[in-house]
């Protein structure tokens, strides 16, 4: 389960997170709509945990457009790495299957936290 993966991850304490509006926008309204209070709790606590937040919302948006054209990405994700690449960040952290597109981005690590299939 990725949110097992991911509580790992937050726990190791040689990791300095960073983030974006964008991220928040993608997660925390599902959960909080639809009342899911174990995965509101588990971003509130990623959340307060971020060293630093991506600014520059012209500088990213143009990043994301060229990292969206190089690899075929959709538009959030292309801010998504934008932003970890604005913050220069060593990897992007993502659920996305393997076999999506943010997994051809060669400009930052994208380590997936999905099971790989049997």
């Amino acid at each position: 389960m990725p949110i097992r993966h991911a509580t790992l991850l937050l726990a190791e304490p040689r990791r300095i997170w960073v983030s974006s509006v964008f991220l928040k926008l993608e997660l925390l309204p599902q959960a909080l709509h639809y009342e899911q209070d174990d995965e509101r709790d588990f971003y509130e606590i990623f959340f307060a945990q971020v060293a630093g937040w991506a600014a520059g919302l012209d500088a990213i948006a143009a990043r994301a457009l060229a990292e969206a054209c190089s690899y075929g990405l959709g538009a959030l994700d292309a801010l998504h790495v934008a932003s970890a690449l604005t913050l220069g960040a060593e990897e992007l952290v993502t659920i996305e299957k393997a076999t999506k597109p943010l997994h051809r981005v060669k400009s930052v690590r994208v380590v997936g936290l999905q099971p790989a299939a049997p």
